[in-house]
């Protein structure tokens, strides 16, 4: 069996520039990065800003398990075959990070024979847009710090500066640092901190920014420290916007690449799904709508997080109206939350399979509350046998949901069609009535009991001494009306890690809450959930290596 890797590197690339003509983008349209990667112009995008838009597809998951769901092999796949139906269709991914990719995740470019490419580029640098981030975040840490060392005129308190640095890799001793130490000339002594870059504001906000205007604005609300009073201290303040802006120029610029069968991908921003939004760019979610007929989209880890955030943040804030809900899971991982061992998940257990399944049904039930369609897809296992793929599909058929077999790891395009055609088939006969799960005028604890009851099944929710203060605060400054962000373990509906399945009646612990004012949410932290990650024992990044002739091995 070849690895995805292997799959990759023997496949036929396309010129990016005749990708680009599947969706009639002219080729002086195109910032070439390479034969295969391309950034999508301003003017191009400014000129089909007004062409009609197409059905939006979301494709989202379970809660993952370490057996494997296949969200966004699903969401390549779907695209290959909508395409080989003669559909003139595009999939919008988020840019995976370098963190997990060394970590333990790996990549994040689909799988087997649905996969975009080119494969390592991705995963690795890609066009630079990670790194734009992360230097425009620590040029404003920068600046603020310069600016507490040069007189502080703004009076910020050094103990209540909030803006962090960042990098895109899981390095946990930064979690918790002393910056300052030295000489007076080295700066002011005071405790700092890191998050991965992915974590950062600055991506939430590339990735919500409809164009240089807006992302100039929401850079100057960003809040970095408050002051001795305990107003806020924002980036505008400290003069950091246009430099920061200049760094970002770029990254606010779709990426273009292709799938292993040539359908063409915009891939631009990756915030994470269990620390931060979740989702791709909004700017690249539009223009594709205007350039196809159908936009296949992703939001990371389990419907509970991703989807959630998709719904009451990305399609709050960018006025977007889904048309069908894709729900991804196996047989294997709904075992898993069933109860049987790891080791065990290739053999047939309708036991583990029933008691697991809850899981399914909660997320079915939760993607019913926005009145968009659901069709549920099983990523297909040759483990998988007759008996359970029947016992899932008569579940989902009990719910009113639609059901589809998926092949598309092993057939690529061929593998999705009958997902394909169970889409077009109920955008034909369903309207979608969507609507966000709470509104703008509850308070921040109302929104954040509203979705551990609505969305986690958790009964109540306990929050530190810290976050009642914060979140007091927060609403006093005037942040109330805004969505929030909870930042929870992807692995549980509930925010403790070890309980799969479907917890009920459980209380949610928020520990810390804070504004992502430019970005335009506030961010709740619940549980142990982190926003530096760390490395494993054995990460991936021991399996990484390029040989003699330059071809890179292990990335998966």
């Amino acid at each position: 069996m070849k690895t995805d890797i292997q799959i990759a590197q023997e496949a036929y690339l396309e010129p990016v520039t005749k990708v680009a003509e599947k969706l009639q983008i002219p080729e002086d349209a195109l910032e070439l990065y390479g034969k295969y990667k391309a950034k999508i112009s301003d003017e191009y995008l400014d000129k089909i800003s007004g062409n009609p838009e197409g059905k939006l597809i979301l494709v989202t998951a379970i809660n993952p398990t370490p057996a494997g769901e296949g969200k966004t092999t699903t969401s390549v796949g779907l695209g290959q075959a909508f395409a080989s139906l003669g559909k003139k269709a595009v999939i919008t991914l988020r840019e995976p990070s370098l963190g997990p990719c060394f970590g333990i995740k790996g990549g994040a470019a689909g799988g087997g024979y649905s996969q975009v490419v080119p494969m390592e580029d991705l995963n690795l640098h890609f066009t630079g847009d990670f790194h734009a981030i992360t230097s425009a975040n620590n040029l404003l840490a920068a600046l603020l710090d310069n600016h507490i060392q040069q007189g502080n005129e703004l009076g910020i308190d050094p103990r209540a500066v909030v803006w962090k640095r960042c990098m895109d890799m899981n390095d946990r001793v930064l979690r918790n640092i002393v910056v300052g130490l030295g000489s007076r000339a080295d700066g002011v002594v005071r405790e700092d901190h890191f998050v991965i870059t992915v974590a950062s504001e600055i991506m939430a906000v590339l990735c919500l920014a409809a164009d240089m205007k807006d992302l100039k604005e929401r850079l100057g609300r960003m809040v970095v420290a408050y002051n001795y009073q305990g107003k806020p201290v924002t980036a505008a303040e400290l003069n950091a916007v246009g430099s920061m802006a200049a760094l970002l120029k770029d990254a606010m610029k779709p990426n273009l690449i292709q799938t292993l069968e040539h359908t063409p991908a915009l891939i631009h921003g990756g915030p994470f799904a269990n620390i931060a939004h979740g989702c791709s760019s909004l700017r690249s979610t539009r223009a594709a709508l205007r350039m196809a007929d159908y936009v296949i989209t992703e939001a990371g880890f389990g419907a509970d997080l991703g989807a959630e955030k998709f719904f009451d943040i990305k399609c709050r804030i960018g006025s977007l109206h889904p048309d069908a809900v894709v729900l991804v899971a196996t047989i294997r991982a709904l075992k898993y939350h069933g109860g049987a061992l790891r080791t065990n998940l290739g053999k047939e257990d309708l036991d583990a399979l029933k008691k697991g399944i809850v899981n399914l049904a909660k997320h079915i039930e939760n993607l019913h509350k926005y009145h968009v369609p659901v069709i549920v897809t099983l990523n297909s296992f040759v483990t998988d046998t007759e008996a359970e793929i029947a016992c899932v599909k008569q579940f989902c058929q009990d719910r009113d949901c639609e059901f589809a077999l998926s092949q598309v790891w092993e057939k690529g395009g061929e593998g999705g069609i009958a997902l394909a055609d169970k889409i077009l088939e109920t955008l034909e006969e369903k309207e979608s009535g969507f609507q966000v799960l709470y509104k703008d005028d509850l308070s921040l604890r109302e929104k954040i009991e509203t979705i551990t009851r609505e969305i986690y099944g958790g009964k109540e929710v306990h929050y530190s001494s810290q976050a009642q203060k914060q979140l007091d605060q927060l609403e006093a400054l005037g942040f109330g009306t805004l969505p929030v962000c909870m930042a929870k373990t992807q692995y549980s509906l509930s925010d403790d890690p070890e309980l799969l399945g479907s917890p009920r009646d459980f209380t949610l612990n928020v520990r810390e809450a804070y504004v992502s004012a430019g970005a335009g949410f506030v961010v709740v932290l619940t549980g142990a959930v982190m926003t530096m990650p760390g490395l494993s024992k054995n990460p991936a990044a021991f399996q990484i290596d390029v040989n003699e002739d330059g071809i890179i091995t292990g990335l998966f």
